[in-house]
Formats: C-alpha cells, sequence, structure tokens
C-alpha cells in the first residue's frame, strides 16, 4: 500500500495528511475511551474533488475507508481498525444561506453549533440541538440520522435536510444540493445515504432547512408521580399549548447521582418519583405564558403532577437544562453498567419503563436503573447499573441488554433510536432487524459499494 500512500499525500499535500502518531492519537480515540483504533494513513481533504479523489484511489488499490466528522458517535462506527481514515474536518465552510428559501448549505466538517449560528444571523432557526453541538459535525450527523431534544417538534436529522452532496464508493460525486421541497422525480436518493453510517458513500455537503427564529421560549420543570402520569402530562401540555418543543423525562435515580456525582448541582424538587422538563417554542408570546399556568394548574387538579416551576429568566431555565443534560456523567461512575438507546411507541412508554424494570429486578436483584430521554417521541436511553455491593464481574450486563432489547422489539420498538449501530451493535441488529430488510440493506450496499470499501465493519451484520 506504500504507493496508495504516496499517491494519497501527493494529492492532498502537506496539510492534507498524517501519519504519524501524535497527531493520529485524538483521531483513534472514541471520547468516553472505549474504543481504540488504528490506522496507517489520515487522510483530511478540504474539497470534495479531494475526497472524490482519496476516495478513487483507494477503491483502485483496494484499501478500506473509515469515515469520520467529529468523532463524537457512541457506538465504534467512526473508529478505524487498519482502514485509511478520511476525516472531514478541514471540510468547514458554509456555502451558502437562502432566508428566503428558509435553507442552508454546509459542508460536512461544519459542526452543528456553527450551523445554529449562522442560522440564527440570517434571524432563522436550525432546530437540531444535542449535547454535542459544540463538536459534532453535519457530516457525522446525517451518516447516523442524529436526533436530539427538539424530535418531538421538528424532527430526526432526516426530517432537515433538503440535499446531498456525496462521493460514491468509487470516486464518483452525487451531486444532490438542490434546496426544494418538492421533487417528485423518482427515488430520493438522498435518504439512503441519512443513517447509513458512512457505508454507501461520504457526505461532503448538506442543504439543510431552517425555520422562523421562535418569539417567545418557556422551560418548566414538573415533578410526576409515575411514568402514565407523564404521558397524560404530554398530551395535555401540546393540546393545550400548541408550542411542546422538547419533553424530557428523568427518573428519581438519575436526578440523585446528578446531584451526588456532578458539582454544584442541586435537586429542586426532592423526592419526585419522576421529573419532567418541557420546553415551549411559539411565534408570539401574548398567552403563552397564561396557557402553561393553566394547563399545570390542571394537570395538578387532576393528579398528573405533583409539583411545577416556570423559569422565571435563561439563567433559571439553564439550570433547568443542566440537570437533564448532566445524567450521563451523573451516573457514570457508578461502577458496571450498561447502556441501551431504546425507542418504542409513545404510547407505549410507561408500559416498557414497568416491564424493564421489572425484568431487570428478576434478572439481577437490586440492579439500579437510570431511565431518562426524550419521552414526547418515545425515546429513552436506558441504563442498569450493578447493585451496591455486587463485584464488576459478577454483573450480568449483556444478559440484561438482550432483555431490554428484547422487550423494546416486542412493542414495536427499536433497539437504537438515534445513536445508529456502529460495530457495538452489528449482532444485535442480526437478532431484532427483520429478515426482509437486512436482505434489502445488503441488496443497497452491494450496488453501491460492491468491493465493500466504505465504512466496512459498520451498520451491516
Amino acid at each position: 500500500m506504500s504507493t496508495l500512500y504516496e499517491q494519497l499525500a501527493a494529492r492532498l499535500g502537506p496539510k492534507g495528511f498524517a501519519t504519524d502518531a501524535e497527531t493520529l492519537a485524538p483521531f483513534l480515540t472514541e471520547w468516553r475511551g472505549r474504543y481504540q483504533g488504528a490506522t496507517p494513513f489520515l487522510a483530511m481533504p478540504a474539497s470534495t474533488e479531494e475526497v472524490s479523489d482519496v476516495v478513487r484511489l483507494c477503491a483502485a488499490s483496494g484499501a478500506a475507508i473509515t469515515p469520520q466528522g467529529g468523532n463524537t458517535g457512541l457506538v465504534g462506527g467512526q473508529i478505524p481498525d487498519g482502514e485509511v481514515l478520511l476525516s472531514l474536518k478541514r471540510m468547514n465552510r458554509i456555502r451558502a444561506v437562502d432566508p428566503a428559501n428558509d435553507s442552508l448549505i454546509a459542508e460536512a466538517g461544519v459542526i452543528l453549533s456553527a450551523v445554529q449560528n449562522s442560522a440564527r444571523e440570517s434571524d432563522r432557526l436550525f432546530p437540531l440541538s444535542l449535547a454535542s453541538e459544540g463538536s459534532a459535525t453535519i457530516g457525522g450527523l446525517i451518516s447516523t440520522n442524529a436526533g436530539g431534544v427538539h424530535v418531538l417538534r421538528y424532527g430526526m436529522m432526516r426530517d432537515l435536510v433538503l440535499g446531498i452532496e456525496a462521493v460514491l464508493p468509487d470516486g464518483r460525486v452525487f451531486s444532490g444540493l438542490k434546496g426544494l421541497r418538492k421533487d417528485n422525480t423518482g427515488y430520493d436518493l438522498k435518504q439512503l445515504f441519512i443513517g447509513a453510517e458512512g457505508t454507501l458513500g461520504v457526505v461532503t455537503a448538506a442543504c439543510l432547512k431552517l425555520f422562523p427564529r421562535p418569539r417567545a421560549h418557556e422551560v418548566a420543570l414538573v415533578a410526576v408521580p409515575s411514568a402514565r402520569a407523564a404521558l397524560d402530562l404530554l398530551h395535555r401540555m401540546k393540546g393545550a399549548t400548541g408550542a411542546v418543543a422538547a419533553f424530557e423525562i428523568m427518573n428519581r435515580l438519575s436526578v440523585d447521582l446528578v446531584v451526588k456525582n456532578v458539582a454544584d448541582r442541586r435537586d429542586p424538587m426532592p423526592g419526585a418519583p419522576f421529573m419532567v422538563l418541557i420546553e415551549f417554542e411559539a411565534m408570539n408570546a401574548a398567552g403563552l405564558r397564561d396557557a402553561i399556568e393553566g394547563a399545570l394548574a390542571a394537570a395538578i387538579d387532576a393528579g398528573e403532577a405533583k409539583n411545577a416551576l416556570i423559569a422565571e429568566n435563561a439563567s433559571q431555565a439553564r439550570g433547568f437544562w443542566r440537570i437533564r443534560e448532566d445524567v450521563s456523567a451523573g451516573h457514570r461512575p457508578e461502577g458496571a453498567q450498561v447502556n441501551h438507546d431504546v425507542s418504542v411507541p409513545v404510547s407505549q412508554t410507561p408500559l416498557f419503563l414497568e416491564r424493564a424494570d421489572a425484568a431487570m429486578e428478576a434478572s439481577c436483584p437490586g440492579a439500579r436503573i437510570v431511565a431518562f430521554g426524550h419521552m414526547g417521541d418515545g425515546n429513552f436511553h436506558y441504563t442498569a447499573m450493578q447493585p451496591v455491593g455486587m463485584a464488576p464481574d459478577q454483573f450480568p450486563g449483556e444478559q440484561l441488554s438482550q432483555t431490554v432489547y428484547t422487550i423494546a422489539d416486542a412493542m414495536g420498538g427499536s433497539i437504537s433510536a438515534e445513536h445508529g449501530i456502529g460495530v457495538a451493535r452489528r449482532a444485535d441488529l442480526a437478532r431484532f432487524k427483520d429478515p426482509e430488510s437486512i436482505a434489502l440493506m445488503r441488496a443497497v450496499k452491494r450496488a453501491l459499494d460492491p468491493n465493500n470499501v466504505m465504512n466496512p465493519r459498520a451498520l451491516l451484520p
């Protein structure tokens, strides 16, 4: 392969590649330290033409490629194991903003916060929001079909993409950057690359959907007695306000561990079995606060809520959100654990928690459960942790994971709501995805990438 690496280096120039250990190191370690990789060559192209040439040269030499965005993925799909590593970080231009079309074209290496800021400068909103928005890139968010906290109102990344430019596994360029909301001319080919985890090509740019900026924001924190009450509260608040943008739930232990393990955090609602964080957005502030207060009062009267706080200013709203955002940091130090990113129909969310909690206790008495996430769209981040006093090597993590997945699947759910499959969940995909769907996915892969050049270890079992 030395000839290939020489060709790549000549094409990319000194700023466009690296082979030394010091430069490679941050690209080869997943941010939590769970995946360590290796690569003989890091390609860092700065244009679509350079990406095309890199892919063409690799394909001609039979060299596999692992694409990488901001390296914020949670399932290992961005970490190479001997493949050429293709980083899109130098492709970081916003090519165009069209406020009149409510659209923006960003290259794959633009970080999410930069897109949000660019939209804001044009008095527009790009609504995707998640914890890694200061480092996650547009290409990575597209390849994993990212979700975040506003899916309830605006949808997944798939719903926010109007057009895509991508380099195919043989180096050809798919030019589909149209900013159209209607284009009924056959297959919607851009959708092939959204959620494909880099297995069908390399996304190099995207035309993204923008929205008018909401003028009114309100954030409420509500104590509820049960998950079933939380579901009733969700529908009450949606119906009463028409402005629910996020509806996040946290069980008791998730909040307790934030207070225990994250500095300067306090519990605003001690003893609440569940806490719900609700964010509201509206184009007009008139009447919004009154509608929220009235609906919350009715929820308390109906037994759906025990107590409610509405943020009085931006600082207090930020404090409410920090509790939710720190849940992962709160339970990470608590020993052996298995984490899940599952979804079920919204109507089934209380039943999922009831069945999963009971199954964890039956299989591992004393197992501690952290359940939190996007109840408004049916997505739970469900973690089972070792009981107090149990040795970590005695914790039956894999058994518990398969039980959680089986429960979600039996309820018409998914084993991966927003984090993807990567290398971590390939075997689980083979078990829980229906055979016809996997066969169709493999057929698409063979058609576009017959030599299995693109991210060959990710996604497909």
